[in-house]
């Protein structure tokens, strides 16, 4: 029996989040970085465009595998060949280093996505199984502009950041951070120590740079509309695998 799900624009709407141009965005660049190649097994079934979808699909709403073969017409396999194909297609792309002289403001900060896999999470504050993806995004436009591979949730943000690889991307970037980045070089709020109250002019700097970095804040919530983020049944380097496209679609929902 065929699926019911077909790249037609209130399917694409309605189960990705994305406009059929975005959505069209998403398969060139699976197009451009050869995915449209053989699995390295049969055939593909369906075209790659449908492909895309499935995987868009799978980050969007965390169905089962099975779940996903019915609604496509396919079986388990083939979704499950498909996402593991696919899903490292969809990276964010590399951030563009800030040109000569112009100054970029770029905010970091880490989100606890819970997972299944005991090799890549740790009981976390969010009193769930977790992993620790540190995401920085533009002050001024709000994209993704990198991600880092999760580590366990029991680790604090600023390990998580000193590990990640991201201080080299940020280096000719201003980063802002939350008080759990100390002593990382990143700009952080004026901390209130006993007996030694803030002044006035610190206090309005603290203001201001919470109302700043709350965009990160907006970008989590936004992109945790992929339940994916929600509860993660992927192994290994899966959901390494789902953070990227997962930022690379809020990229293009903001953009195109």
């Amino acid at each position: 029996m065929g699926g019911v799900l077909r790249v037609e624009p209130l399917w694409v709407e309605t189960f990705t989040g994305l406009r059929v141009r975005q959505f069209e965005g998403l398969e060139r660049v699976v197009r451009e970085r050869d995915g449209n190649g053989p699995g390295g097994g049969r055939p593909w079934c369906l075209p790659l465009a449908e492909r895309v979808l499935v995987v868009a699909v799978y980050y969007r709403t965390n169905l089962t595998m099975r779940q996903l073969a019915s609604l496509f017409g396919i079986s388990s396999a083939t979704v499950c060949r498909v996402v593991q194909r696919l899903g490292p297609l969809l990276a964010l792309e590399a951030a563009p280093r800030p040109a000569s002289g112009v100054e970029r403001l770029w905010i970091v900060d880490g989100t606890l996505v819970p997972v299944r896999d005991r090799s890549v999470g740790a009981s976390s504050r969010n009193y769930r199984f977790s992993a620790n993806a540190q995401v920085v995004i533009d002050a001024d436009t709000r994209l993704v502009v990198a991600t880092a591979r999760p580590v366990p949730g029991n680790k604090a943000d600023a390990h998580a950041w000193r590990n990640s690889g991201l201080p080299a991307q940020c280096a000719d970037a201003t980063v802002l951070a939350d008080g759990a980045y100390t002593s990382t070089g990143l700009v952080i709020p004026d901390r209130r120590r006993a007996g030694r109250p803030l002044l006035p002019a610190q206090e309005e700097d603290n203001a201001e740079h919470r109302r700043v970095r709350a965009r990160v804040e907006h970008t989590f919530a936004h992109m945790k509309n992929d339940k994916i983020l929600h509860d993660c049944r992927q192994k290994g380097d899966g959901l390494h695998h789902a953070v990227q496209p997962v930022a690379h679609m809020h990229n293009l929902a903001r953009t195109v």
